[in-house]
């Protein structure tokens, strides 16, 4: 498996994908039952195939990306061979921008000497999505990129 098999939850919501996925290697719903009691092991690797599908096909369309920790933002723009960065990080060790708070003050507060920016560009030394995918393994979350953009056009101006 090259990423992680999809949750219970996101399965739920895929579903009606995943009974077309089965179709496509004419499983039905008997065969896909008998396959779950009979082999189970054969269900597991149709499962995992299908996560690597989906999670593949998320990843190609994956733009920008956001992780917040109580001191830094990291802001990212994956473009097709290279990640660019922006970090923000508050020199006031009490303010948390997980907390809504933590949010007003770093927008009261972002062109001050409390707000550390930096920027930055890693190019993809393996391949794109699965560095993608590490990104939101470590708590990056897929973004608009709104605020990427807001930032980097007052940063480039």
């Amino acid at each position: 498996m090259k990423y992680a098999r999809l949750t219970k939850e996101q399965f739920d919501e895929l579903h009606a994908e995943f009974a077309s996925f089965l179709a496509t290697q004419a499983i039905d719903k008997a065969e896909w039952d008998s396959l779950k009691l009979n082999k189970p092991e054969v269900a597991e690797q149709e499962l995992d195939v299908f996560s690597d599908l989906i999670w593949e096909g998320v990843l190609s369309r994956a733009e920008f990306l956001e992780h917040f920790s109580k001191n830094h933002i990291f802001l990212f723009q994956c473009l097709e061979t290279h990640v660019q960065s922006i970090v923000l990080k508050s020199l006031a060790p009490e303010i948390d921008f997980l907390t809504k708070d933590g949010l007003q003050w770093l927008s009261d507060n972002m062109f001050t000497d409390v707000i550390e920016m930096k920027t930055g560009k890693k190019i993809f030394t393996e391949d794109r999505n699965f560095s993608i995918f590490e990104l939101i393994k470590q708590g990056a979350f897929l973004s608009d990129g709104q605020l990427f953009k807001q930032i980097n056009s007052i940063l480039e101006s």
